[in-house]
Protein backbone atom coordinates (compact mmCIF):
# COMPACT_ATOMS: atom_id res chain seq x y z
CA UNK A 1 0.00 0.00 0.00
CA UNK A 2 2.52 2.56 -1.22
CA UNK A 3 0.23 4.90 -3.11
CA UNK A 4 -2.32 7.27 -1.63
CA UNK A 5 -5.78 5.76 -1.53
CA UNK A 6 -8.93 7.46 -2.75
CA UNK A 7 -10.61 8.34 0.58
CA UNK A 8 -14.14 9.12 -0.74
CA UNK A 9 -14.18 6.01 -2.96
CA UNK A 10 -12.91 3.77 -0.16
CA UNK A 11 -15.43 5.21 2.30
CA UNK A 12 -18.26 4.61 -0.19
CA UNK A 13 -17.09 1.04 -0.84
CA UNK A 14 -16.93 0.39 2.90
CA UNK A 15 -20.46 1.68 3.46
CA UNK A 16 -21.62 -0.64 0.67
CA UNK A 17 -20.19 -3.55 2.64
CA UNK A 18 -17.41 -4.46 0.20
CA UNK A 19 -15.15 -6.97 1.98
CA UNK A 20 -12.00 -6.16 0.00
CA UNK A 21 -12.36 -2.49 0.84
CA UNK A 22 -12.75 -3.41 4.52
CA UNK A 23 -9.64 -5.62 4.44
CA UNK A 24 -7.60 -2.86 2.77
CA UNK A 25 -8.88 -0.28 5.24
CA UNK A 26 -7.89 -2.39 8.26
CA UNK A 27 -4.44 -2.89 6.75
CA UNK A 28 -4.22 0.89 6.38
CA UNK A 29 -5.16 1.69 9.99
CA UNK A 30 -2.75 -0.96 11.30
CA UNK A 31 0.18 0.53 9.40
CA UNK A 32 2.80 2.44 11.40
CA UNK A 33 3.90 4.64 8.49
CA UNK A 34 3.23 8.36 9.01
CA UNK A 35 1.57 8.83 5.59
CA UNK A 36 -0.64 5.81 6.16
CA UNK A 37 -1.66 7.10 9.60
CA UNK A 38 -2.76 10.40 8.05
CA UNK A 39 -4.81 8.60 5.40
CA UNK A 40 -6.32 6.33 8.05
CA UNK A 41 -7.45 9.30 10.12
CA UNK A 42 -8.99 10.92 7.03
CA UNK A 43 -10.82 7.70 6.20
CA UNK A 44 -12.26 7.25 9.71
CA UNK A 45 -13.38 10.89 9.77
CA UNK A 46 -15.06 10.43 6.37
CA UNK A 47 -16.98 7.38 7.58
CA UNK A 48 -18.61 9.06 10.58
CA UNK A 49 -20.30 7.09 13.35
CA UNK A 50 -23.91 6.74 12.19
CA UNK A 51 -23.71 2.92 12.12
CA UNK A 52 -23.36 1.05 15.40
CA UNK A 53 -22.83 -2.65 16.07
CA UNK A 54 -22.99 -4.65 19.27
CA UNK A 55 -19.36 -5.03 20.34
CA UNK A 56 -18.60 -8.22 22.26
CA UNK A 57 -15.18 -8.83 23.79
CA UNK A 58 -14.12 -12.45 24.34
CA UNK A 59 -11.20 -13.40 26.54
CA UNK A 60 -9.88 -16.51 28.23
CA UNK A 61 -6.75 -18.51 28.86
CA UNK A 62 -5.04 -20.27 25.95
CA UNK A 63 -6.68 -23.63 25.22
CA UNK A 64 -10.06 -22.73 26.70
CA UNK A 65 -11.66 -22.98 23.26
CA UNK A 66 -12.08 -19.32 22.25
CA UNK A 67 -11.78 -19.96 18.52
CA UNK A 68 -14.13 -22.97 18.65
CA UNK A 69 -16.67 -20.98 20.65
CA UNK A 70 -16.43 -18.01 18.28
CA UNK A 71 -17.03 -20.24 15.26
CA UNK A 72 -20.07 -21.91 16.88
CA UNK A 73 -21.37 -18.58 18.18
CA UNK A 74 -20.71 -16.79 14.88
CA UNK A 75 -22.52 -19.47 12.86
CA UNK A 76 -25.46 -19.21 15.25
CA UNK A 77 -25.60 -15.42 14.73
CA UNK A 78 -25.35 -15.62 10.94
CA UNK A 79 -28.11 -18.22 11.10
CA UNK A 80 -30.24 -15.52 12.75
CA UNK A 81 -29.65 -13.26 9.74
CA UNK A 82 -26.96 -11.13 11.38
CA UNK A 83 -23.67 -10.05 9.82
CA UNK A 84 -20.72 -10.87 12.07
CA UNK A 85 -17.16 -9.51 12.06
CA UNK A 86 -14.44 -11.26 14.07
CA UNK A 87 -11.30 -9.35 15.02
CA UNK A 88 -8.86 -11.92 16.39
CA UNK A 89 -5.68 -10.62 18.05
CA UNK A 90 -2.75 -13.02 17.79
CA UNK A 91 0.32 -12.77 20.06
CA UNK A 92 3.47 -11.39 18.47
CA UNK A 93 6.83 -13.00 19.12
CA UNK A 94 8.99 -11.15 21.65
CA UNK A 95 12.04 -12.30 19.65
CA UNK A 96 11.16 -11.93 15.98
CA UNK A 97 8.04 -9.74 16.18
CA UNK A 98 6.13 -12.15 13.94
CA UNK A 99 2.67 -13.69 14.43
CA UNK A 100 1.14 -16.92 13.13
CA UNK A 101 -2.30 -15.35 12.45
CA UNK A 102 -3.93 -18.75 12.18
CA UNK A 103 -7.40 -18.04 13.57
CA UNK A 104 -9.10 -18.26 10.18
CA UNK A 105 -7.71 -21.79 9.83
CA UNK A 106 -9.34 -22.73 13.14
CA UNK A 107 -12.67 -21.19 12.08
CA UNK A 108 -12.94 -23.13 8.85
CA UNK A 109 -16.74 -23.07 8.52
CA UNK A 110 -17.27 -19.49 9.72
CA UNK A 111 -14.57 -18.17 7.37
CA UNK A 112 -16.62 -19.48 4.42
CA UNK A 113 -19.88 -17.91 5.62
CA UNK A 114 -20.81 -14.95 3.33
CA UNK A 115 -22.25 -13.07 6.33
CA UNK A 116 -19.04 -13.34 8.35
CA UNK A 117 -15.71 -11.53 8.14
CA UNK A 118 -12.64 -12.72 10.07
CA UNK A 119 -9.53 -10.61 10.44
CA UNK A 120 -6.52 -11.80 12.48
CA UNK A 121 -4.17 -9.05 13.63
CA UNK A 122 -0.81 -9.12 15.43
CA UNK A 123 -0.66 -7.72 18.97
CA UNK A 124 2.72 -6.09 18.13
CA UNK A 125 3.80 -6.29 21.80
CA UNK A 126 0.77 -4.24 22.88
CA UNK A 127 -0.21 -5.18 26.42
CA UNK A 128 -3.78 -5.80 27.51
CA UNK A 129 -4.70 -8.53 25.05
CA UNK A 130 -5.60 -6.34 22.05
CA UNK A 131 -3.72 -4.56 19.28
CA UNK A 132 -3.24 -0.80 19.28
CA UNK A 133 -5.56 -0.22 16.33
CA UNK A 134 -8.25 -2.77 17.18
CA UNK A 135 -10.67 -0.02 18.19
CA UNK A 136 -10.29 1.66 14.79
CA UNK A 137 -10.82 -1.71 13.09
CA UNK A 138 -14.08 -2.03 15.05
CA UNK A 139 -15.21 1.34 13.67
CA UNK A 140 -14.44 0.17 10.12
CA UNK A 141 -16.47 -3.02 10.62
CA UNK A 142 -19.40 -0.96 11.92
CA UNK A 143 -19.20 1.33 8.89
CA UNK A 144 -19.26 -1.75 6.64
CA UNK A 145 -22.65 -2.68 8.10
CA UNK A 146 -21.83 -5.56 10.43
CA UNK A 147 -24.37 -6.10 13.20
CA UNK A 148 -22.07 -7.80 15.71
CA UNK A 149 -18.31 -7.35 16.16
CA UNK A 150 -16.53 -10.08 18.15
CA UNK A 151 -13.14 -9.09 19.54
CA UNK A 152 -11.04 -12.13 20.48
CA UNK A 153 -8.11 -11.26 22.72
CA UNK A 154 -4.67 -12.84 22.86
CA UNK A 155 -5.54 -14.80 25.99
CA UNK A 156 -2.94 -14.10 28.66
CA UNK A 157 -4.67 -14.08 32.05
CA UNK A 158 -5.82 -11.81 34.87
CA UNK A 159 -4.41 -8.54 33.47
CA UNK A 160 -6.12 -8.77 30.08
CA UNK A 161 -8.60 -5.99 30.69
CA UNK A 162 -8.03 -3.47 27.88
CA UNK A 163 -10.63 -5.15 25.66
CA UNK A 164 -13.29 -3.99 28.14
CA UNK A 165 -12.49 -0.44 27.02
CA UNK A 166 -13.68 -1.12 23.47
CA UNK A 167 -16.66 -3.45 23.83
CA UNK A 168 -20.24 -3.28 25.08
CA UNK A 169 -20.34 -6.80 26.54
CA UNK A 170 -17.22 -8.41 27.99
CA UNK A 171 -17.40 -12.21 28.04
CA UNK A 172 -14.87 -14.38 29.85
CA UNK A 173 -14.45 -18.01 28.80
CA UNK A 174 -13.23 -20.47 31.43
CA UNK A 175 -12.32 -24.15 31.38
CA UNK A 176 -13.86 -26.73 33.73
CA UNK A 177 -12.02 -27.20 37.04
CA UNK A 178 -10.12 -23.99 36.35
CA UNK A 179 -10.35 -22.61 39.88
CA UNK A 180 -12.42 -22.22 43.03
CA UNK A 181 -14.31 -19.37 44.70
CA UNK A 182 -11.04 -17.73 45.78
CA UNK A 183 -9.88 -17.61 42.16
CA UNK A 184 -13.25 -16.09 41.25
CA UNK A 185 -13.01 -13.16 43.65
CA UNK A 186 -9.51 -12.11 42.56
CA UNK A 187 -9.41 -8.57 41.27
CA UNK A 188 -8.61 -7.96 37.62
CA UNK A 189 -10.36 -9.65 34.75
CA UNK A 190 -13.06 -11.24 36.93
CA UNK A 191 -14.51 -8.00 38.25
CA UNK A 192 -14.92 -6.45 34.80
CA UNK A 193 -16.56 -9.48 33.13
CA UNK A 194 -20.25 -9.14 32.28
CA UNK A 195 -20.76 -12.81 31.50
CA UNK A 196 -18.64 -15.82 32.51
CA UNK A 197 -19.04 -18.86 30.26
CA UNK A 198 -17.61 -22.18 31.42
CA UNK A 199 -16.84 -23.91 28.13
CA UNK A 200 -16.45 -27.62 27.32
CA UNK A 201 -19.57 -28.57 29.32
CA UNK A 202 -19.99 -31.83 27.44
CA UNK A 203 -19.11 -35.50 27.88
CA UNK A 204 -16.99 -36.34 30.93
CA UNK A 205 -16.29 -32.64 31.53
CA UNK A 206 -19.94 -31.71 32.06
CA UNK A 207 -20.02 -32.42 35.86
CA UNK A 208 -16.81 -30.46 36.59
CA UNK A 209 -18.04 -27.65 34.32
CA UNK A 210 -21.27 -27.45 36.32
CA UNK A 211 -19.30 -27.32 39.60
CA UNK A 212 -16.96 -24.66 38.22
CA UNK A 213 -19.93 -22.58 37.10
CA UNK A 214 -21.47 -22.83 40.59
CA UNK A 215 -18.14 -21.77 42.17
CA UNK A 216 -17.90 -18.69 39.99
CA UNK A 217 -21.58 -17.83 40.39
CA UNK A 218 -21.01 -17.79 44.15
CA UNK A 219 -17.86 -15.71 43.76
CA UNK A 220 -19.65 -13.13 41.59
CA UNK A 221 -22.16 -12.52 44.37
CA UNK A 222 -19.28 -11.41 46.62
CA UNK A 223 -18.07 -8.72 44.22
CA UNK A 224 -19.14 -5.11 44.66
CA UNK A 225 -22.25 -4.26 42.66
CA UNK A 226 -21.67 -2.13 39.55
CA UNK A 227 -24.13 0.63 38.61
CA UNK A 228 -24.23 -0.46 34.95
CA UNK A 229 -25.59 -3.93 35.78
CA UNK A 230 -29.16 -5.17 36.42
CA UNK A 231 -29.75 -7.15 39.61
CA UNK A 232 -28.84 -10.57 38.15
CA UNK A 233 -25.57 -9.55 36.44
CA UNK A 234 -22.76 -10.42 36.12
CA UNK A 235 -23.61 -14.10 35.85
CA UNK A 236 -21.96 -17.43 35.09
CA UNK A 237 -23.27 -20.05 32.64
CA UNK A 238 -22.11 -23.31 31.09
CA UNK A 239 -21.71 -23.72 27.32
CA UNK A 240 -20.39 -26.33 24.94
CA UNK A 241 -18.79 -24.91 21.82
CA UNK A 242 -18.43 -28.47 20.51
CA UNK A 243 -22.12 -29.39 20.86
CA UNK A 244 -23.55 -25.86 20.65
CA UNK A 245 -25.34 -26.22 23.99
CA UNK A 246 -25.96 -22.96 25.84
CA UNK A 247 -24.94 -20.73 22.91
CA UNK A 248 -28.45 -19.41 22.24
CA UNK A 249 -29.00 -18.77 25.97
CA UNK A 250 -25.69 -16.87 26.15
CA UNK A 251 -26.75 -14.68 23.20
CA UNK A 252 -30.12 -13.98 24.83
CA UNK A 253 -28.36 -12.89 28.02
CA UNK A 254 -26.05 -10.58 26.07
CA UNK A 255 -29.00 -8.99 24.26
CA UNK A 256 -30.94 -8.56 27.51
CA UNK A 257 -27.96 -6.87 29.19
CA UNK A 258 -27.33 -4.54 26.25
CA UNK A 259 -31.03 -3.59 26.07
CA UNK A 260 -31.19 -2.89 29.83
CA UNK A 261 -28.13 -0.66 29.63
CA UNK A 262 -29.60 1.26 26.70
CA UNK A 263 -32.90 1.80 28.50
CA UNK A 264 -31.13 3.01 31.65
CA UNK A 265 -28.60 5.31 29.97
CA UNK A 266 -25.50 3.23 30.69
CA UNK A 267 -24.82 2.09 27.12
CA UNK A 268 -24.07 5.52 25.60
CA UNK A 269 -22.38 6.69 28.78
CA UNK A 270 -19.99 3.74 28.72
CA UNK A 271 -19.07 4.38 25.08
CA UNK A 272 -18.31 8.02 25.97
CA UNK A 273 -16.04 6.84 28.79
CA UNK A 274 -14.27 4.51 26.38
CA UNK A 275 -13.69 7.34 23.90
CA UNK A 276 -12.05 9.40 26.66
CA UNK A 277 -9.91 6.44 27.68
CA UNK A 278 -8.58 5.93 24.15
CA UNK A 279 -7.99 9.66 23.75
CA UNK A 280 -5.66 9.64 26.77
CA UNK A 281 -4.04 6.39 25.60
CA UNK A 282 -3.35 7.81 22.16
CA UNK A 283 -1.87 11.02 23.63
CA UNK A 284 0.46 8.91 25.79
CA UNK A 285 1.60 6.71 22.88
CA UNK A 286 2.10 9.63 20.50
CA UNK A 287 4.21 11.44 23.10
CA UNK A 288 6.48 8.37 23.32
CA UNK A 289 6.72 8.25 19.52
CA UNK A 290 7.68 11.92 19.34
CA UNK A 291 10.32 11.40 22.02
CA UNK A 292 11.88 8.70 19.86
CA UNK A 293 11.54 10.67 16.61
CA UNK A 294 13.20 13.89 17.83
CA UNK A 295 16.98 13.74 17.22
CA UNK A 296 17.96 15.79 20.26
CA UNK A 297 15.61 13.88 22.54
CA UNK A 298 16.78 10.56 21.11
CA UNK A 299 20.33 11.51 22.02
CA UNK A 300 19.15 12.42 25.50
CA UNK A 301 17.35 9.07 25.76
CA UNK A 302 20.51 7.22 24.71
CA UNK A 303 22.55 9.16 27.27
CA UNK A 304 20.05 8.35 30.03
CA UNK A 305 20.03 4.66 29.03
CA UNK A 306 23.82 4.54 29.20
CA UNK A 307 23.76 6.11 32.68
CA UNK A 308 21.14 3.56 33.73
CA UNK A 309 23.30 0.69 32.47
CA UNK A 310 26.23 1.94 34.55
CA UNK A 311 24.01 2.24 37.63
CA UNK A 312 24.59 5.99 37.93
CA UNK A 313 20.91 6.96 37.96
CA UNK A 314 17.55 5.39 38.79
CA UNK A 315 14.88 4.80 36.12
CA UNK A 316 12.57 7.39 37.71
CA UNK A 317 15.26 10.09 37.74
CA UNK A 318 16.27 9.28 34.15
CA UNK A 319 12.66 9.57 32.99
CA UNK A 320 12.28 12.91 34.81
CA UNK A 321 15.39 14.31 33.11
CA UNK A 322 14.21 13.25 29.64
CA UNK A 323 10.72 14.68 30.20
CA UNK A 324 12.18 17.95 31.53
CA UNK A 325 14.19 18.21 28.31
CA UNK A 326 11.07 17.51 26.26
CA UNK A 327 9.07 20.20 28.07
CA UNK A 328 11.90 22.72 27.75
CA UNK A 329 12.09 22.07 24.02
Amino acid sequence: MSRKIDIPATAAALKNGERRALARAITLVESCRADHRQQALELIDALGSDRQALRIGLSGTPGVGKSTFIETFGLFLTGQGLRVAVLAVDPSSARSGGSILGDKTRMEHLSRDPNAFIRPSPSQAQMGGVARRTREAVALCEAAGFDVVLIETVGVGQSETMVAEMCDIFTLLLAPAGGDELQGVKRGIMEIADLILVNKADGDLKPPATRTCADYAGALRLLRKRPQDPSDFPKAMTVSAYEGAGVEQAWNEMCALAEWRKENGHFAGRRAEQARYWFHEEVRLQLLERLSADAALSAQLAKAEAALSRGEITPASAAAQVLDGFMAG
